[in-house]
Order: C-alpha cells, then structure tokens, then sequence
C-alpha cells in the first residue's frame, strides 16, 4: 500500500496539470498501481481489468452525474445563474481532463490501495471508516475548508466512493462516479471541493451555506451528504449479499 500510494501520489502531480498532462498523468498511476500489485503485492488486479472498464465506468458517471443532478434540482431556489462567454468545447475538454486525471489517480490510492491493504488488516467496515475520514480530513488542506466540509466530504466521497467500489469491486464504477461529480460541478460553475471553477456558468450562492456550501462549494452542502447516504447505503446491502465486504475475523487471520 505504502509503496503503491507513494508512486501513484507522485503520478497525480502530471494529473493535476491539467489537458493532455492530466490523462498522460492517470495513464501513468494505471501503470504504476499494476507494477505494485504485480511486482510487490504479487496478486491478480481484477479490480482494473480492461474487460468491461468501459461499461462500469459509464455506470459509475451516471450514478455520479445523477447524484449532482438530484442534489442541485433540490437547491435551484438558493442558486443565481449567468452565462460565461468562452469556448464551449474547449471548456468541457479542460474540465473532463482535469477530473479524469483525478478521479483516476484518488481512487487508485484511496480504494485501490489504501481500502484493499486495511481490509486484509481489519474488515471491510473499518477499512471503508478509515479511507473515509481520511479522504475527508485530507480536505482540511483545501481553500475554504472547515470541519463541516471536511466531515460532509468523508460522508458523501469517502463513503459514497467506498461504497461503491465494494459493490462493483471495479476501480473504473467508482473513477466514473468520481469523474462525473466533478466534471458536472466544475461544469456548472461550483467550486469542487473549494476549488474555482471556470466552467460554462457562473454560479453564485444565494442562500444559506448549510443549503450551497457557500465558497467551498456544493460538497460543504447537507443536501448531498443526506443524497450520498441514500446512494451508499444501499449499495453497500448490495456488497453484503454479494459476498464482497471481508469481516473482521478474516481480515485478521
């Protein structure tokens, strides 16, 4: 785990660059987490497998696209919208890259790595807690973050994304979820995770921050974290009769 994190963590550096950099980038921690697993874990990566990856990757953006879109429909009221000029096209390819490229290398390290390792150490339910709080608290780190944002995060990505991969046990469902939750954010004008966005609107927050998330963004909103834990919770029912969550005592063994 600790190897594998180290070297998708410093692919995410070209991940975050943006453009073609970005995609070369998620290419780059793809190669990397199969070099870890198959070289120093030396064990089977069905998680990443090419058969199929197209298919639960749509699957996963329209859960994520879903998910944005419900909580937004909810909020339209606490929301004003304008037009930004610019290049359409050349707005959306930015934006898809730059999710893309960290959708990718977050969930290589948070569910490929860190949530697969714990689970051999401490059950799937510990192992989805931990991954949680700590993609949560990693976003204390963020422009405009709070305790509140950082819990709201750890609840609607840590757990959300957790559980999604624990159902499907398919990094591509839980990178296409990830990818269209930023990409329609960032896409609407809402800043992601407290990050600007310079998308195809301009939207500012008119209500109060417990409704918008104010200047962190749609993610410091109580509305999706309660939409999240709709999606999660039973998708995780659907992990347990799948058999795929790894209890305590057969973690420890």
């Amino acid at each position: 785990m600790l190897i594998g994190m180290v070297g998708v963590g410093l692919a995410s550096s070209l991940a975050s660059v943006g453009g073609v950099v970005a995609v070369v980038g998620a290419a780059v921690a793809v190669v990397i987490y199969w070099a870890v697993m198959r070289y120093v874990a030396r064990r089977s990566m069905p998680e990443i497998a090419k058969s199929g990856a197209v298919t639960q990757a749509l699957s996963g953006v329209a859960i994520g696209f879903g998910f944005i879109t419900v909580s937004m429909l909810m909020l339209l009221t606490e929301f004003s919208f304008d037009e930004r000029p610019g290049n359409g096209l050349s707005i959306v390819a930015s934006m898809a890259a730059m999710s893309f490229g960290a959708a990718v290398t977050e969930e290589l390290i948070f569910r490929g790595l860190a949530l697969q390792a714990l689970e051999k150490l401490c059950g799937s339910w510990a192992a989805l807690t931990i991954t949680a709080v700590l993609f949560g608290g990693l976003h204390l780190a963020n422009p405009g973050a709070t305790l509140w944002s950082s819990l709201a995060i750890a609840i609607e990505a840590g757990v959300l994304l957790g559980a999604a991969f624990l159902w499907k046990r398919d990094i591509w469902f839980a990178v296409g979820l990830h990818f269209a939750w930023n990409t329609t954010l960032g896409l609407i004008g809402i800043p992601v995770s407290g990050h600007a966005s310079e998308g195809l609107m301009t939207t500012t927050p008119d209500g109060p921050d417990l409704l918008t998330g104010g200047d962190f963004g749609l993610e410091a909103s109580i509305v999706p974290v309660i939409v999240s834990l709709l999606i999660a919770i039973p998708l995780l029912i659907g992990a347990h009769r799948r058999g795929n969550l790894v209890p305590l005592r057969r973690g420890l063994r």
